[in-house]
């Protein structure tokens, strides 16, 4: 019986949409990213537009700022029809947009940014002292105070978010579009910014925001699907509308005996190629039975720490043990293939970087790292037609779509190559599993998959180490919780005694926990 949810609103309420978005129609080739979407944003709303990696909500938002230009349709502002043919038609439509990555210069100031493309003319010194008047009003009167002459490069992402937003109202925006406004903050950084949006709302200086919402439209498969209420609704029933069938939100994750000491790390510290030292000095310890989550802002050494122990990078010092060997981490020794040989699997956190070659075919993929096995080989030559078999069955028990052992690896959905990654890794049976962001860019439908995956790995007696930028996830899967702040494992917490808003203090630095 699937869930059941609201009948959907009209998308055009009573009154002049501030954007109305009409028939827009989008191919990128055999690719229908867009078909026939008609959306209708009321004035001082918040409209959130959602639905799973691949359906669609990316090239609309482009097509809304004038990245991509829509095959068929119109897009009506304030009941004008209005051309975007470009970031400066939208711009001056008064549209602006906050990008998920963002658009600032980290070695120019804060005002310096904000100007950025708006100069008013070559007389530089003019235009900066009236965008500094400008800038403290729009700070004053939306509480969105940042120090004028601070660089970005030292200042925290929720504070650089701040600037981008004040880069939107400095050229006039009466419509922000938000991307993923959340992905880069921490807890507290998030409420801070919902409620700046909730402020723009009620002023009505911003005519509507797409973010955290007064209403919601879910796209599947390049289409609209509902437009809800959010008061009238509930993340099952969205859940159920982005996928099309019932989703289990929540793991059911059973009590498991935790083993042994499967991995012990010791002093490790680890320097990046340009001499920063990006892991300063982290202890701990994962046991067999149990899931140990490492949180934390991104960019704070979670990254270097899942390579190092995985072979690619080089521990500056320090010690690690598998199973109570110690496993050498020389400079010049073979560390990845040590790891692999000693029973550690990796699921790295850019699947498409460092888990899988785009223009390999599937079954090429499903080996890689592995590829001198004896098992898949013999010296140069691959036991291929054993191989692509195994894979086809792979790929049928990790429900990879479709399951075509010869189908380019770069063809298949966010999903579908991260499963093409956890098949490869789980079927070596690892003693210890480290894996990086297992759901990012990932359909919900695949992340019920791969959280059930990874708790039945966790029930057979393995050790994993899983790193996600996540509060959700860590505090669905994980035992135990580390907190890395600079470089530093700053607290540990049992999975019973964490909860966002300690996580999130303790992500910032303000807490430590031991």
């Amino acid at each position: 019986m699937g869930v059941t949810h609201p009948a959907p609103l009209p998308d055009r309420e009573g009154g002049t949409p501030a954007v109305e978005l009409v028939g827009i129609d989008k191919r990128f080739g055999p690719v229908h990213a867009n078909r026939d979407v008609s959306i209708a944003i009321a004035k001082g709303t918040i409209h959130g537009i959602i639905g799973e990696n691949g359906a669609g909500k990316s090239t609309l938002m482009s097509i809304l700022y004038g990245y991509y230009h829509a095959d068929a349709g119109e897009i009506c502002v304030n009941g004008q029809h209005r051309a975007i043919r470009s970031s400066e038609d939208a711009i001056a439509a008064g549209i602006g947009m906050v990008h998920q990555h963002f658009m600032l210069v980290d070695d120019f100031t804060v005002l310096e940014n904000v100007v950025l493309g708006a100069e008013q003319g070559a007389l530089l010194r003019h235009g900066l002292a009236a965008a500094r008047r400008a800038l403290a009003d729009l700070a004053k009167t939306y509480g969105l105070a940042v120090d004028p002459d601070a660089l970005i490069h030292d200042l925290p992402v929720g504070l650089q978010q701040r600037v981008e937003i004040l880069k939107a109202l400095y050229r006039g925006a009466e419509i922000l579009i938000l991307d993923e406004p959340t992905a880069v903050l921490t807890p507290q950084e998030a409420q801070e910014l919902f409620q700046v949006v909730r402020d723009l709302k009620g002023r009505h200086k911003l005519r509507e925001i797409m973010a955290v919402t007064d209403r919601v439209t879910v796209l599947r498969a390049g289409a609209v699907v509902g437009t809800v209420a959010t008061a009238e609704t509930s993340q099952q029933a969205l859940a159920e509308l982005m996928v099309g069938r019932k989703v289990l939100l929540q793991v059911d994750k059973q009590p498991v005996a935790r083993g042994a000491v499967v991995l012990e790390v010791e002093h490790l510290s680890v320097v990046d190629p340009a001499g920063v030292t990006r892991v300063k000095d982290v202890g701990f310890r994962v046991h067999g039975g149990e899931i140990v989550g490492i949180a934390g802002v991104t960019g704070n050494g979670q990254s270097e720490l899942l390579e190092a122990l995985a072979g690619l990078m080089t521990p500056s010092s320090g010690t690690i043990r598998l199973n109570g060997k110690p496993i050498s981490t020389a400079r010049g020794s073979k560390l990845a293939k040590a790891m692999r040989q000693a029973g550690v699997a990796h699921v790295p956190e850019d699947r498409q970087r460092s888990g899988l070659v785009g223009k390999f075919c599937a079954w090429e993929s499903l080996i890689l790292g592995y590829h001198d096995d004896p098992t898949d080989s013999r010296g140069a030559l691959l036991h291929r037609k054993g191989i692509v078999a195994r894979c086809q069955a792979d790929m049928t028990e990790f429900d990879v779509r479709p399951p075509d052992p010869f189908l380019r690896t770069a063809a298949y959905s966010g999903g579908n190559q991260q499963k093409i990654v956890l098949a490869r890794e789980i079927r070596r049976n690892p003693d210890l599993l480290l894996v990086g962001q297992p759901t990012r860019g990932v359909d919900i439908g695949a992340i019920e998959f791969i959280h059930r995956r990874l708790l039945a790995l966790r029930a057979s007696g393995k050790a994993i180490l899983l790193v996600s930028v996540e509060l959700d996830e860590i505090l669905a899967l994980a035992d135990r919780i580390l907190v890395m702040f600079d470089g530093r494992i700053v607290g540990e917490l049992p999975r019973e005694a964490a909860t966002e808003a300690r996580l999130g203090l303790m992500m910032a630095g303000i807490e430590e926990a031991a």
